[in-house]
């Protein structure tokens, strides 16, 4: 359809090419406000005619007709909010800030729509006696949930309020985001050959390559992605070096100056905190897990205080060690954040004869992205190949055609290496979602990380954290591609925020199985398999560090849950706060948050608000499940699998979560399986 000025769009016209996937050839960022306008004026007219209906309600009339209603702004949408993660530009960040509150206010019209919450309530009223499947049962009451979880049914002058909280969040959101990749885009650290010391060849190169491309050919560079900086934190000798680089990281959002982010925090949680007393809610952290699998604060702090006290156990003890370290060397100093990955591959090297550093030539970006591939063909029957004809968001991008049989499934998309354009972090999205609806739409599905090039065309490495995140944001795909349901609402990864990890996090477990590694994991020069001794070392250090890692999630998801706790957080000082709770639970020195509040993206601008904690509670799941493959003896066991792909992959959020998991396993999950697969003494103290 043409926009609201009658001009040819590409936003608004039918994709005819392959898998229909946006023309992003012809997409440009002046398309997207008559496209957002033409989009949005088709939904309300949409929704208007949904609640205006003269005829009673039905399953049909109103929830298939709200699922059909909006598909052009959703599409608009989608390819919109992709670029604005992955390949942002100055436009693309006007129209964001733009955008963003429109949207919350289209939400906001339709869910506080009375007529409309009024054919939905009678829907849920008679439900018993509508004849609906199990999936359509649940369509209903996600839908009827949502409604009343935005305020339907409140008073007018309640609405009207939640109304505008809802806007100025989208737009602090958005600002909040900003802010975050401009710290990290206009930071940089220029080093001469001298300033080098202890740096592998595969991070010089890194380096190197950085530099060039930040305008300083000849010399080297760190920025602030985490693919440049961890490297340099782990591998440099020079400790005046390292302080820098980590007080520029730890401090992006957090500058005094345009890209402060305190305020836009502390605005953020006082108006969600006044949105949870308006819905009934004693704070935003009872409204938020009043929808998950934890569905209360208490339940959520009882799973991060019962790791929390093995895991500061043991990062004081591992603390002591490399306190240790660092006087054995003539260092007079107390060990600091800056200190610790460098100390402590000092003491895997010494304890387990382990260097990342000779690990990571066996880890190319390609052999990983095939073992990924590889054991899903195993567990799920897929293939993958990968297509050329497609013109896609941005020149490093790839896509695969995957396929079942003869069948295709999805079209999935890889965007792996850092660039100024693209936000830090790693994530799955999608340019389509799966349902059958209207007939079998296939999803588009996307990962985006951001691993560091290699230099002078080298291949790319990877060390073994960032090979995790390969294969937990590839179980997020695969959450997405192999979704089998019928309605949109309950499509791939829409389901609860402490059950949608769980698909992920197990599938980081094949990554560490002999089997994968002995094929996949091969040096990026001589094609030579890992040496089996190098893999029985790098198998055996998995626990290593453990209390490191342990305290430094946990602090963040703490400090995320008691933010939100705060029933009137009026006049809250985001970093103040931070290190009173850091105080009061007793943080281990030398270590830090993984995310500290000024630009802790995930609970400010990415969905986690007081739900950081779903890490850890899906951690329960995975590695209770993943016990379930070692307990037959084959890590690809073909009946284990096809309950895991039927209970939880296909099935999104067409069955409650509790159910779905005691249908794959036969059992509730066991919490002692994460503390065995942490490798933590739950009684330590």
């Amino acid at each position: 359809m043409p926009d609201i000025h009658g001009n040819a769009n590409p936003l608004l016209e039918a994709w005819t090419g392959p898998f229909e996937a946006p023309p992003f050839d012809r997409i440009a960022p002046r398309h997207f406000h008559p496209a957002f306008d033409a989009a949005l004026k088709e939904a309300r007219a949409q929704i208007d005619t949904i609640a205006a209906d003269p005829a009673p309600p039905t399953f049909a009339n109103t929830i298939e007709a709200l699922e059909r209603s909006g598909s052009a702004l959703d599409k608009v949408a989608r390819v919109f909010f992709n670029l604005a993660g992955a390949e942002s530009n100055p436009d693309i960040e006007a129209i964001e800030r733009e955008i963003a509150p429109i949207l919350a206010r289209h939400r906001s019209d339709t869910y506080l729509n009375d007529a409309l919450f009024r054919r939905v309530d009678a829907l849920k009223a008679d439900e018993d006696s509508l004849g609906l499947t199990a999936e359509q049962a649940r369509a209903l009451d996600r839908y009827h949930l949502d409604f009343t979880r935005a305020g339907a049914g409140l008073p007018p002058e309640a609405k009207a309020r939640l109304a505008a909280i809802g806007e100025r969040l989208a737009t602090l959101a958005a600002e909040f985001g900003q802010n975050v990749l401009a710290d990290e885009k206009s930071w940089v650290m220029v080093l001469d050959a001298a300033d080098l010391e202890g740096l592998p060849d595969f991070a010089v190169a890194s380096a190197a390559r950085l530099a060039a491309e930040r305008g300083h050919p000849g010399k080297y560079a760190v920025t602030l992605t985490r693919s440049s900086v961890e490297p340099f934190l782990e591998f440099s000798a020079r400790r005046d070096l390292r302080e820098t680089a980590f007080r520029a990281w730890a401090a992006r959002g957090e500058s005094s100056g345009a890209t402060d982010n305190r305020a836009i925090a502390a605005e953020t949680v006082r108006l969600r905190a006044e949105g949870a007393r308006l819905l009934g809610y004693e704070s935003h952290a009872h409204y938020r897990l009043a929808d998950t699998m934890a569905k209360t604060p208490r339940a959520a702090r009882d799973l991060l205080e019962s790791v929390w006290k093995p895991g500061a156990a043991a990062g004081r003890l591992e603390a002591r060690a490399l306190q240790e370290i660092a006087a054995r060397e003539g260092g007079n100093f107390k060990v600091a954040p800056w200190d610790w990955r460098f100390l402590a591959e000092k003491r895997r090297k010494a304890e387990f004869d382990f260097d990342e550093s000779a690990v990571k030539p066996y880890l190319q970006l390609d052999r990983m992205i095939e073992a990924a591939f590889y054991a899903a063909g195993r567990l799920f029957g897929l293939t993958f190949a990968e297509r050329f004809d497609l013109t896609l968001h941005h020149p490093d991008a790839r896509a695969w055609t995957v396929s079942r049989g003869s069948a295709p499934i999805a079209l999935f998309i890889g965007d792996y290496f850092a660039r100024p354009s693209k936000r830090s972090g790693a994530w799955m999205s999608n340019f389509r979602g799966q349902d059958k609806l209207d007939g079998r739409q296939l999803p588009i599905v996307v990962n985006v990380t951001n691993f560091a090039r290699g230099g002078d065309g080298e291949a790319c490495l990877l060390s073994f954290d960032e090979a995790r995140t390969l294969f937990h944001e590839f179980g997020h795909a695969l959450h997405g591609m192999l979704s089998d349901v019928t309605y949109p609402i309950l499509s791939g990864t829409r389901v609860a925020g402490d059950f949608v990890e769980f698909p992920s996090q197990l599938y980081e477990h094949w990554l560490e199985e002999p089997e994968v590694l002995r094929r996949f994991a091969v040096h990026y020069r001589t094609g030579e398999s890992m040496p089996e001794a190098l893999l029985d070392k790098l198998l055996r250090a998995r626990s290593f560090n453990q209390g490191f890692a342990t305290v430094e999630y946990t602090a963040s998801a703490l400090v995320d849950l008691d933010l939100h706790l705060d029933p009137s957080p009026d006049n809250v000082d985001v970093v103040a706060f931070e290190q009173a709770e850091l105080e009061r639970i007793g943080m281990p020195d030398g270590i830090a948050m993984r995310h500290r509040t000024p630009h802790f993206q995930h609970i400010f601008s990415g969905g986690y608000s007081a739900a950081y904690y779903s890490y850890l509670w899906s951690e329960i799941l995975d590695a209770d499940a993943f016990e379930a493959f070692e307990e037959t003896g084959d890590i690809f066991d073909a009946e284990v699998a096809r309950r895991l792909h039927d209970f939880v992959y296909a099935a999104g959020g067409s069955r409650d979560y509790e159910d779905a998991y005691r249908a794959f396993r036969g059992r509730p999950a066991s919490p002692a399986a994460l503390f065995r697969k942490r490798g933590l003494d739950r009684g330590a103290g």
